[in-house]
């Protein structure tokens, strides 16, 4: 039986409960930015993945998968989600929005801070185990003219 289909997965809630608590190491939440490290590969896996249902050439498929998991592309497919977001989602993204880093010389810093915080929502729910979750999210992000968008 897959974790999500448990009795015990943990369900969607507006703060860590105790399901969410025995996951983590000491009980604690990953801070927002190691939230974002998973999150940057979930993100990355679902683009590819799509890309390679739809097949192509792999220069081709590089270059659209760079296109989607650039900062400007995250930022965008954030703003697309953001109004579907639970009250404990939303509090993910703002932590991991003000979170202190620093942006990269070609990123516009707002789209960086904003696709650090939809990184950390997308490693967030990974690591909490709410997989149906993740994918309604994931398939949200895309424009509905996106070639992704199967």
């Amino acid at each position: 039986m897959d974790h999500s289909e448990r009795e015990d997965a943990p369900r969607i809630v507006g703060h860590m409960d105790d399901t969410d608590r025995e996951i983590f190491f000491q009980g604690q939440m990953p801070g927002s930015l190691e939230l974002a490290y998973v999150g940057d590969s979930v993100w990355d896996l679902f683009v590819r993945t799509r890309l390679c249902r739809r097949g192509g050439r792999m220069k081709d498929l590089h270059r659209k998968a760079v296109a989607h998991v650039c900062a400007r592309a995250q930022s965008d497919a954030l703003a697309r989600v953001e109004v579907m977001l639970t009250e404990g989602e939303a509090d993910v993204v703002r932590r991991a929005r003000n979170a202190h880093q620093h942006p990269t010389k070609n990123a516009d810093p707002g789209d960086y801070h904003r696709a650090t915080a939809f990184e950390a929502l997308l490693g967030y729910l990974y690591l909490t185990g709410r997989r149906e979750r993740l994918e309604a999210v994931m398939n949200a992000c895309l424009a509905e003219d996106d070639p992704l968008n199967t």
